[in-house]
């Protein structure tokens, strides 16, 4: 399946193709194009657009993109990537909603990211999508120890 999303990732649209490609569509395309785009190139594509205004998988109320693909696609259940949506969503909004202490230093890693001087989003995509896997990994320690909130809360 095609994903497109708007280009110059960042935060979310790093995260959602991240937990697409390992819990959704192992096969899936992702597409960068303009913001004004989007929604043109989804039609003509038949892809599935993701983190921009008026769309299912886009932010709903103080909710991130990454938490609709989660309700979206049934991945509720696993409390790992609950942590994990709920971190993405502190680095991606102004953290209210969750009020997660991870969530700053996400955003910060992820403005870092796009300074590295990366050809194109799909460079960046492959290079920042370790920073989820570790990520995943430490949300997945967390629910082990009894933590499903995080190391700080």
């Amino acid at each position: 399946m095609k994903w497109v999303t708007r280009e110059h990732v960042k935060v979310d649209r790093v995260a959602c193709p991240w937990l697409i490609a390992k819990f959704v569509d192992s096969e899936a395309v992702f597409l960068f194009v303009p913001g004004d785009q989007v929604l043109a190139v989804a039609a003509r594509e038949g892809a599935i657009p993701y983190d921009v205004p008026d769309v299912e998988l886009g932010h709903h109320g103080q909710a991130c993109s990454f938490e609709a693909i989660l309700k979206k696609h049934g991945l509720t259940g696993n409390p790992a990537l609950i942590l994990l949506g709920k971190i993405v969503n502190g680095a991606d909004t102004d953290n209210a909603l969750w009020n997660q202490p991870e969530g700053p230093g996400l955003n910060a890693v992820a403005e870092g990211f796009r300074h590295l001087g990366f050809k194109d989003d799909h460079a960046t995509l492959a290079a920042e999508s370790i920073v989820y896997d570790a990520l995943y990994a430490y949300c997945e320690e967390m629910v082990r120890k009894g933590k499903p909130e995080g190391a700080f809360k």
